[in-house]
């Protein structure tokens, strides 16, 4: 791996989302000589043997080519992931097969989770199809829809009077109980193993999204816009196209006006825990980073920007215009993706990305319109 500061090759400028200013952006266009390792390869292995495992859709778009001035525009479609209306179930289910198989005894466990929606219906999917219990941490804000979805696969659930951070450690004291698992998808000092494999399991995605581009005719990515809440789907996107050796993609972090850690740390060169306010993009309404995730994107992510909910509504409706269904996060991608691309102070902020017109971009829609009706209408 290379080492750099990110104190002094970035760029960041203040959250202002009155119409015609520039949006809140962070930008270190060195991170495409940053180098790591890749995700194990049998990651993708494990999830064909599922059952219900199929490569979700890739959907080129041109009229959002046209819109956002480039060659060709892609938009990674996980409404229908597993069975389920979000990508949440592919680190999820590589996460629990690990634990069950490093596990000395056999003894049935309680899985236990906190989430702001998708993850915690993913885990609560992956108890119910193996037999176990689930316990699930629902933080405030959720929408009652997306909690009585987690009911509905057989878990039991808490809901919390609290955001995601006090979800996730009244989740940790409860899995301390015996015969319980934690398989939360942050990390923390002391708590690293589990997060770790749930970041590996999206890699399919990306090994998707390779061969996907390649049937098109597009080759690699230019630009991948990925929605961010603790990390670790960007973690994910840093490790795949960082771990080849060669000038990999621009890598653009996308999160809500009201939440957005990742921008707040990659502007001060630390990670740093902010106010979670309320957000239509209720799984990405996160206040810190996790610690897994932190030093990757730190040192892996080109740029970051914050949008508000209006604009990820406004994409929700265009997606589904254009024949995508995708909640307030994965239209979050999109709305990132004109933040950047379009507006004042756009061509500085396409060259710090490298982008020309013939340019190829990935949006990353990690929700359907299903996982996460709040505002959705």
């Amino acid at each position: 791996m290379t080492d750099t500061d990110p104190a002094t090759e970035s760029r960041a400028t203040p959250s202002d989302t009155a119409p015609g200013t520039p949006p809140a952006w962070y930008a270190r266009p060195a991170a495409r000589e940053w180098t790591c390792a890749p995700a194990p390869a049998e990651v993708r292995a494990f999830h064909a043997t599922l059952p219900e495992y199929a490569p979700t859709p890739l959907t080129e778009l041109p009229p959002l080519a046209a819109e956002l001035g480039v060659g060709r525009v892609f938009v990674k479609d996980e409404s229908a992931r597993l069975g389920l209306p979000a990508f949440k179930a592919l680190g999820a289910s590589w996460a629990v097969h690990r634990v069950l198989a490093e596990r000395a005894s056999d003894t049935p466990v309680e899985l236990v989770t906190a989430t702001d929606g998708n993850h915690g219906r993913a885990v609560a999917r992956i108890a119910r199809r193996l037999g176990l219990r689930a316990h699930v941490f629902v933080s405030q804000g959720v929408h009652p829809g997306a909690a009585a979805a987690i009911e509905g696969e057989g878990a039991r659930v808490t809901r919390v009077a609290g955001d995601y951070d006090r979800a996730v450690r009244e989740a940790a004291t409860a899995a301390r109980a015996e015969g319980s698992v934690l398989v939360q998808d942050t990390a923390w000092e002391g708590y690293e193993e589990v997060p770790a494999r749930i970041v590996e399991g999206y890699s399919t995605l990306f090994a998707e999204v390779d061969g996907q581009l390649a049937d098109a005719g597009a080759g690699a990515p230019d630009l991948v816009a990925v929605p961010v809440g603790v990390g670790s789907l960007a973690q994910a996107a840093v490790t795949h196209y960082r771990s080849r050796g060669a000038r990999g993609p621009a890598l653009l972090a996308v999160e809500p006006t009201g939440a957005a850690p990742g921008l707040a740390s990659l502007a001060r060169g630390e990670s740093v825990t902010v106010a979670a306010g309320e957000t239509v993009m209720a799984g990405l309404n996160c206040g810190t980073l996790s610690g897994l995730a932190w030093p990757v994107l730190r040192d892996g992510l080109d740029a970051a920007v914050t949008v508000p909910d209006a604009e990820a509504l406004a994409a929700v409706r265009d997606l589904a215009a254009l024949g995508v269904s995708s909640g307030p996060c994965g239209a979050a991608a999109l709305a990132g993706a004109r933040a950047a691309l379009t507006g004042a102070g756009a061509g500085g902020r396409r060259a710090e990305l490298g982008l020309g017109a013939g340019a190829t971009v990935v949006l990353l829609s990690t929700e359907g319109r299903e996982a996460n009706p709040h505002g959705v209408v």
